[in-house]
């Protein structure tokens, strides 16, 4: 399948904005290949972390990223606290970022599962990663908000972080994902913005279907 042939729809957002969940359903509504893009800065966060390297050294991250193998990677590991700031910083990093963008519009152009069409999220998808995708959402919510969301997953997962602490390190990685040279985090021009602190998943869910529609129609 070509890229032409295949119909891409780009979700961006900062983390916790809920378009991770947004972007699963998505996928299953259209029937179409998903991938979580952030999982994979994540993982190579977390590779670096787990070899007692630091995330902020560019030749360990660049390795990592270059020997990431997606069927490998550790959903739980990648989920922790640490492996979050771990990829923010290591997506900061142009070189990493290159090494990542093969793949990831690889996928949107060859689908797998022979599927139609492919549903991407993360923060650089519409501007960077696939600008021609059909439909473009930027996805966000207010800083407490998305703590308060992240706080609820970590605390699931047995994790002891403070609320307080988790919104400054949301307000510290949104300052980096804005401001980093490399793919900086923005909406599309052509992206339509949703906000989702005052909604719920259903309610978020159904105006996302009703904004791709229209762009597909």
């Amino acid at each position: 399948m070509s890229r032409a042939a295949s119909t891409i729809i780009a979700i961006d957002g900062p983390a916790a904005s809920g378009k991770g969940t947004l972007a699963r359903r998505l996928a299953r509504h259209y029937d179409f290949a998903y991938l979580d893009t952030g999982s994979l800065y994540r993982a190579v966060g977390q590779a670096v972390l787990a070899a007692g390297g630091s995330p902020a050294d560019e030749a360990a991250a660049l390795a990592a990223a270059e020997a990431l193998d997606v069927n490998r990677i550790d959903e739980m590991a990648i989920r922790s606290r640490e492996a979050g700031e771990a990829a923010s910083v290591v997506a900061a990093m142009p070189k990493v970022r290159a090494a990542i963008l093969h793949f990831q519009r690889d996928f949107a152009a060859n689908p797998p599962g022979g599927k139609a069409g492919a549903v991407l999220d993360g923060r650089d998808i519409g501007t960077v990663v696939c600008p021609d995708a059909r439909a473009k959402l930027f996805v966000t919510a207010s800083p407490e908000v998305r703590a308060h969301r992240r706080w609820l997953e970590l605390k699931g997962s047995g994790s002891a972080a403070s609320e307080a602490q988790i919104v400054d390190d949301i307000r510290d990685r949104d300052r980096r994902d804005a401001e980093r040279t490399a793919s900086p985090m923005k909406p599309a021009e052509d992206a339509y913005l949703l906000d989702t602190s005052n909604l719920s998943i259903e309610a978020a869910f159904g105006a996302a279907v009703a904004i791709i529609d229209k762009a597909m129609s």
